[in-house]
């Protein structure tokens, strides 16, 4: 079985769940005080302890389950230190700019938006408990969208087209995939 594990190639699913072990309750069986949850040797970093190795696999274990939570001290640190930058940029940039490359950043953002949007179409056509991901991509992708739409559309015609277009099909479509993203991440069972 361990060759058979060697000899995939890992898609997106398993190098999420080897990247957050979620613990499973063994098959068959009810969790209870005396029984504790005990995540399967899929699902963690650490190889497979043995009895010769117990105290290096523990560690090994340890460190697998840490390093998560440091990256989100991280992560929560790089979020916060972007504040006083943005400071800067609110105080710092020109109210406007000309772009050189205008319609390739236009028809860059809505070629992500038709892949998301085909992707999750796809995904959930399948019943791929993926589609969540794409979903919530797809929402992001909308918002931005309708964002940067009409904050650069011109005054008057253009801005309402770009406001007719953000509450009738941009932002809508945004929530619907939000809510198909929460609603289709996958929960871990309760005992």
């Amino acid at each position: 079985m361990e060759s058979q594990r060697a000899e995939r190639t890992p898609d997106a699913m398993s190098v999420l769940t080897d990247l957050f072990p979620v613990p499973h309750p063994r098959a068959g069986s009810r969790p209870s005080e005396s029984q504790p949850i005990v995540p399967s040797s899929t699902t963690t970093l650490a190889p497979p302890a043995t009895t010769s190795a117990t105290a290096p696999a523990s560690a090994a274990r340890r460190r697998a389950r840490a390093w998560p939570r440091r990256l989100g001290w991280v992560l929560t640190g790089a979020g916060l230190a972007m504040v006083p930058w943005l400071v800067v940029l609110a105080v710092a940039l020109p109210p406007r700019a000309a772009v050189g490359n205008w319609s390739t950043v236009w028809v860059g953002l809505d070629s992500l938006e038709a892949v998301a949007l085909t992707a999750t179409g796809v995904l959930l056509r399948r019943r791929d408990p993926r589609a969540s991901l794409t979903a919530a991509a797809t929402a992001v992708l909308l918002l931005v969208d309708a964002w940067f739409d009409v904050m650069t559309a011109a005054a008057g015609a253009d801005r309402a087209i770009a406001v007719a277009m953000a509450a009738g099909v941009e932002l809508p479509l945004s929530g619907l995939c939000a809510v198909l993203a929460v609603r289709l991440f996958p929960r871990p069972e309760r005992p």
